[in-house]
């Protein structure tokens, strides 16, 4: 009996280790050259061989994943359960051709990093830090742990949920989900949610205010403090978040040039009095 006509049973064990060495290795193993290529291919490899038992067949299935491929690394597994569900069923003699293999997966890289990034690090990250955050401030151990510890058991739960739940969709199944008005409207909502975050961690824990007075003749001082807060509560803040705001949009991520920035003006402001 040939290969190709062999039943092939993945089963949910083989798609946890497709998973759990992804998950490790997805922001460890980047190329210069392919990005996440080679944890892709890695991940695959305890199902591939598997699938494919003769040499030829195993090598060109491995060479499959090696194209680029770069997504987002908690909601990309689900592009591995596709993936995997194509594989078993090439091997199981399907008409299923490389290029099907490779088209899928960098057709889903940008939407569901797209998902990914606004669900995972708009939303979920700025309400785990603005829970957190107050214990950090108290000086807890706590407020350093519990993020990390926070972080890491949800995003396994989200990938491990997504990388099986790919498998069970196939291919037809995720495209229809992807063009669904639904995800898009989940996007929208999971950037709002973070919008909303960030506002309000930068409105209770950016203390920025002035301490500048406009003495007037026999009348009490003009505090300008007052007359910002009378205007909107925590403008200072939010003048020195949109600042920062539109140097990364402008010049990209330049972070030592924030920071340092930062650390000058604080010093020169605090000398003149101004801040």
């Amino acid at each position: 009996m040939s290969e190709n006509s062999t039943i092939s049973k993945i089963t949910k064990k083989d798609i946890s280790k497709v998973w759990i060495i992804y998950y490790l290795g997805a922001e460890l193993s980047n190329s210069y050259e392919r990005l996440q290529s080679l944890i892709f291919c890695t991940s695959m490899i305890p199902v591939l061989k598997k699938l494919y038992t003769t040499k030829e067949t195993l090598s060109e299935a491995l060479k499959r994943h090696l194209n680029f491929f770069n997504t987002e690394g908690i909601f990309g597994t689900i592009i591995h359960g596709i993936s995997v569900a194509m594989e078993e069923q090439k091997s199981n003699g399907e008409n299923v051709p490389d290029s099907a293999i490779t088209g899928i997966k960098t057709g889903l890289m940008g939407p569901v990093a797209g998902m990914g990034d606004s669900i995972v690090w708009a939303g979920i990250m700025p309400l785990i830090i603005g829970i957190f955050l107050p214990f950090a401030m108290e000086g807890s151990s706590m407020g350093g742990i519990l993020p990390l510890v926070s972080y890491t058991a949800i995003t396994l739960i989200i990938s491990y949920a997504l990388c099986h739940k790919g498998y069970k969709l196939g291919r037809e199944s995720i495209l229809n989900l992807l063009q669904d008005g639904r995800v898009k409207e989940l996007i929208n909502s999971a950037s709002i949610l973070g919008l909303f975050m960030m506002g309000a961690l930068s409105a209770s824990y950016i203390n920025i205010t002035t301490p500048l007075e406009i003495n007037v003749l026999e009348g009490s001082p003009i505090v300008i403090q007052e007359i910002l807060d009378s205007m909107a509560p925590g403008l200072l803040p939010l003048v020195a978040v949109f600042g920062i705001y539109g140097f990364l949009k402008k010049k990209g991520p330049r972070y030592n040039i924030i920071l340092s920035s930062i650390i000058v003006i604080s010093i020169v402001a605090s000398i003149l009095g101004i801040l």
